[in-house]
């Protein structure tokens, strides 16, 4: 069974959606994890941190840095909603006869339609055909998951995103190439943004599949999938393989951030950053 139903569907509408949600998350994690690297930087190369860490440990002002980002996040996106809420509620005012097709009883087709009601709206329809195909489409998406989906997706590819990008901060130094460490992160969001046109062309296919339960790529890849529908147990395999990434994210960052963030002149290397994982504290 599918998530979302496809009934009374509208491609272009879905293409739509599917296209902005993914990009919209694309760039808040992008961006939001992007921010949280800079902050972790900037106190390590100007030393703040030095006297911070000395009142708290320093994985608490990772995970503090971390949170606070995200109901900054939360606060835009709720804003959003609720302009979006007005917007919608003020074109319904503005354009009634646009949207009462919606509210009237079903129309039955056979040989003839039901109804001196349903008539006129039939009537109205051949002449705005196109602005009705265009609302129907429309309203035959559940929003309400759609927003539910996409606030687990955010909050979770930024979580585990911000992780790793305030791991890669507590890296970087003066002279420290971040380039070496960034890019890996950043090639699993440009790999889900590349395969946008083929998930959309199919998404059924196992490029779709492969792409959406793979943490680093499901959050852009699954909304892009979410209105064209989605088998409810594929969504719940990728929320769960999520939510175990996090996890593992968090610890990761962890012992990178506690051992780099007072680690000054030094040239780190991967083979450096492995042995750290043996550390016991």
């Amino acid at each position: 069974k599918d998530l979302i139903s496809g009934k009374g569907s509208n491609i272009g509408i879905k293409t739509g959606l599917g296209a902005v949600l993914g990009f919209l998350l694309y760039m808040f994690i992008f961006i939001f994890g992007s921010q949280v690297m800079k902050s972790v930087s900037e106190e390590k190369t100007s030393r703040i941190v030095e006297i911070i860490v000395s009142s708290i440990r320093p994985v608490q002002l990772l995970m503090g840095k971390i949170v606070a980002i995200a109901l900054v996040g939360l606060t835009q996106f709720f804003l959003w909603i609720i302009l979006s809420i007005v917007l919608i509620g003020g074109a319904q005012f503005i354009y009634p006869q646009v949207f009462s097709q919606q509210n009237t009883e079903e129309i039955v087709y056979s040989d003839r339609v039901v109804g001196a009601e349903a008539m006129n709206i039939a009537n109205m329809a051949e002449g705005n055909e196109e602005v009705n195909e265009l609302v129907q489409g429309l309203f035959s998406i559940n929003y309400l998951l759609v927003l539910s989906m996409f606030l687990f997706y955010f909050m979770a590819g930024y979580f585990l995103y911000a992780s790793l990008f305030g791991a890669v901060g507590s890296l970087m130094d003066v002279d420290t190439d971040a380039g070496q460490f960034t890019l890996p992160i950043t090639i699993p969001l440009i790999i889900a943004m590349i395969s946008l046109p083929a998930i959309i062309n199919n998404p059924s296919g196992d490029l779709a599949f492969w792409l959406s339960v793979i943490p680093l790529t499901s959050p852009m890849v699954m909304m892009i999938r979410i209105p064209f529908g989605v088998p409810i147990w594929e969504v719940v395999l990728s929320m769960g393989l999520m939510v175990v990434f996090i996890a593992g994210a968090i610890w990761l960052a962890a012992k990178i951030y506690r051992t780099a963030i007072l680690m000054y002149g030094k040239n780190i290397t991967y083979k450096e950053i492995w042995k750290w994982f043996k550390y016991k504290n």
